[in-house]
């Protein structure tokens, strides 16, 4: 179904572009095994869907869905400590993805469902990754920081309302 428009007749409208590959990220989303935060990327060129990723364990390695949060069990505070997860980000693993099929990603735009940290935005400003669109925010001064420094440039998007 496609959301209602604000023109004068209640037409239906098209999602722009950036609401479509928000939107897929959102999707992505709901494959993430995290019990903290669900989060989906999709890496765009042209226009054309190159990668999606979400967050999650490893291949092969048990997910915090089955057995547990680590960070909630050691009580580390969101936003802090990244390296003391199971969980590779959603960021991450559309990076892999590319890597492991041959997906070229330089000069792409990210679409997230949240700002990404400061672990993933360094291995995003080093792929080449030149905006980043996301619809949630994250505690990560850093990341916003050295984003801003690499010239990369972040929107803060908003999808429709789901009655429009």
């Amino acid at each position: 179904m496609t959301p209602k428009g604000d023109t004068p007749s209640g037409a239906w409208r098209r999602p722009s572009w950036d609401e479509y590959f928000l939107q897929l990220a959102r999707q992505a989303a709901t494959r993430s095994t995290c019990l903290r935060r669900q989060v989906g990327a999709v890496l765009v060129g042209d226009r054309r869907i190159l990668t999606t990723g979400y967050n999650g364990a490893p291949r092969g390695v048990a997910h915090c869905l089955d057995i547990g949060c680590l960070r909630e069990q050691l009580g580390i505070p969101s936003g802090e400590r990244h390296e003391l997860c199971r969980a590779i980000h959603a960021e991450q693993n559309a990076v892999i993805q590319a890597a492991i099929h041959g997906v070229a990603i330089e000069g792409a735009t990210l679409y997230c469902t949240h700002h990404p940290c400061i672990l993933c935005a360094k291995i995003l400003i080093n792929c080449g990754i030149r905006e980043i669109h996301y619809l949630e925010g994250y505690p990560d001064d850093l990341s916003q920081e050295m984003l801003a420094e690499a010239e990369v440039a972040l929107l803060k998007e908003e999808l429709p309302s789901a009655g429009r």
